[in-house]
């Protein structure tokens, strides 16, 4: 059985695989169909949705159109999303499997320091961040970075303790191995598994988390953000609440997409180990 095949064995996972596709497909083709600043005055102030087929989701308070900004908007959340789990995967993938392989003090004050970030709530942090050193897309990114590593760095040193002894890592040791290329070459690659399971938690949450920021008005300025159309949407609610809820549909059911797509995942691993 293919791990495709596996990964399309529950109907929650073709959810969530459509809904990504669906959320890539406007990130990627919203330059081509809306090109120019998505910002940019399009018509009259509060044009309700569904009047106009030149303005099918209407206009905000100043004018802009708002179907253009939804998915400008889905190139921020991927890109934020995508970029923030990459950046938490590679950091708790590499503290993991150092405190793990190395064992002893190393893996004590290594331990400490995950303990220490993981006592302050991972939003909390971002919010600190990005207010101290200022919002951009960059510095979001690895504001929420800093906030999800320490989940896959307890994974990683966990499965990397259950691997360093094998027969395989005691050869490498034979040979004259250098010891960070034991670690690195050989051991974390089959330690990986676990802890790329937990990316699509993690891409929920950093889409989640920079939303929230730019509900605050933390997010970049320089980009359309759904969190940043809610914001402007929550002046005027009760007169045109579609500002808002546009934004927010979008935003849940990426979220829910990305978490239907990781349980396929997961459960297609499951299913490779069954049959292993």
């Amino acid at each position: 059985m293919s791990r495709l095949s596996r990964f399309f064995r529950t109907p929650e996972a073709i959810a969530g695989a459509l809904v990504l596709a669906l959320l890539v497909v406007m990130a990627l083709t919203a330059p081509l169909l809306f090109p120019g600043d998505p910002q940019a005055i399009a018509g009259p102030a509060l044009l309700p949705p569904f009047q106009t087929w030149s303005l099918p989701l209407g206009t905000d308070r100043l004018g802009r159109d708002v179907l253009p900004e939804l998915f400008h908007g889905a190139r921020t959340s991927l890109a934020v999303g995508l970029a923030a789990a990459a950046a938490a995967l590679l950091i708790g993938a590499a503290v993991g499997t150092l405190a793990g392989f190395a064992g002893g003090l190393i893996d004590e004050v290594l331990m400490r320091i995950t303990d220490a970030f993981q006592t302050v709530p991972s939003f909390l942090l971002a919010l600190a961040f990005v207010s101290i050193v200022g919002p951009s897309l960059g510095v979001v990114i690895g504001a929420i970075a800093l906030g999800a590593w320490t989940g896959p760095a307890r994974v990683a040193r966990a499965e990397v303790l259950s691997i360093r002894e094998r027969d395989y890592v005691a050869g490498a040791r034979v040979i004259g191995m250098h010891p960070l290329e034991i670690a690195f070459r050989e051991v974390l690659p089959n330690a990986l598994p676990p802890v790329l399971a937990l990316s699509s938690v993690i891409v929920a949450a950093a889409i989640l988390t920079e939303a929230a920021l730019s509900f605050l008005g933390l997010g970049d300025p320089n980009r359309v953000t759904w969190g940043g159309m809610i914001a402007e949407g929550r002046a005027v609610l009760r007169t045109a609440p579609y500002l808002s809820i546009f934004p927010g549909i979008a935003l849940v059911l990426t979220v829910l997409g990305v978490y239907l797509a990781g349980e396929g995942v997961v459960e297609g691993n499951a299913v490779r180990r069954s049959l292993s």
